[in-house]
């Protein structure tokens, strides 16, 4: 019970990576609040049923109100907040394409979430964990920076953009005792890329090929990364981006 007393925001915390996070943090012991654009308060329930203590909160993590908010709930009924990951983000929705293909919209929507988000629920959360001492802060980002994956130029460009944001901010925070790192996944069989037919055409295969361990990942090869940063085995190191994809990437 390495996280006994803390409290941790998961944003996308309904399905997929984040929720095997979630999880994962609560069996070790930690308050979780789940934050997602829908069904939070369903997926709460469903985690209080197997003994955690959890709450769901709806939060559009592009929104500087919501995630304003997020935090007011979370130390309204927990008491403080020791760790966030920044989870959510768009990807499982994207079909791959051509970067002529990317309408300006789609752009700037991409980035408000998945770069914007994470900066807002930082900026929501920083002052309590100043309050508490220090805290740790955990981006997803993923492998696809690393290796230039062509057809997401949207969704390469934000994760890209996530690494530099979590060393500067790493730099920031450090005299605050706040911990700043990032988790690279590759390809990961979530809830959402299961439903999206064109990804697992695209992806699947090549993604297992080149991987050293020559299976799918899956959400739940993420969690033990998740803990070790957000547990006391990883009280100096801060600015890192840690990739868990199998074997795909060394650097």
């Amino acid at each position: 019970m390495k996280l006994k007393d803390k409290v941790a925001i998961v944003t996308g915390g309904v399905r997929g990576i984040g929720r095997a996070m979630a999880e994962g943090l609560a069996e070790e012991g930690a308050s979780v609040v789940i934050v997602d654009m829908a069904k939070a308060d369903l997926a709460a329930k469903e985690m209080i049923g197997k003994g955690f203590k959890t709450i769901g909160v709806k939060v559009d993590v592009s929104s500087e109100e919501d995630t304003a908010r997020m935090a007011e709930e979370a130390v309204k009924s927990f008491g403080k907040i020791d760790i966030l990951i920044n989870n959510a983000g768009i990807y499982t929705s994207l079909i791959p394409g051509p970067m002529e293909n990317i309408t300006v919209e789609e752009w700037r929507k991409v980035m408000d979430v998945n770069v914007m988000g994470m900066w807002l629920c930082s900026k929501a959360v920083v002052g309590e964990m100043r309050k508490a001492g220090g805290g740790r802060i955990i981006n997803l980002t993923s492998g696809v920076p690393f290796k230039g994956n062509p057809f997401l130029l949207h969704y390469v460009a934000s994760k890209s953009a996530v690494i530099g944001l979590t060393r500067a901010l790493a730099k920031e925070l450090g005299k605050d005792n706040i911990l700043v790192n990032a988790i690279a996944p590759g390809f990961t069989l979530s809830d959402g890329i299961m439903d999206n037919e064109i990804q697992l055409k695209h992806f699947r295969e090549i993604s297992a090929q080149a991987r050293v361990l020559q299976r799918d990942q899956q959400p739940a090869d993420l969690v033990g990364t998740a803990k070790f940063l957000a547990g006391p085995d990883s009280s100096f190191i801060t600015g890192q981006t840690i990739v868990v994809d199998g074997g795909a990437y060394f650097h």
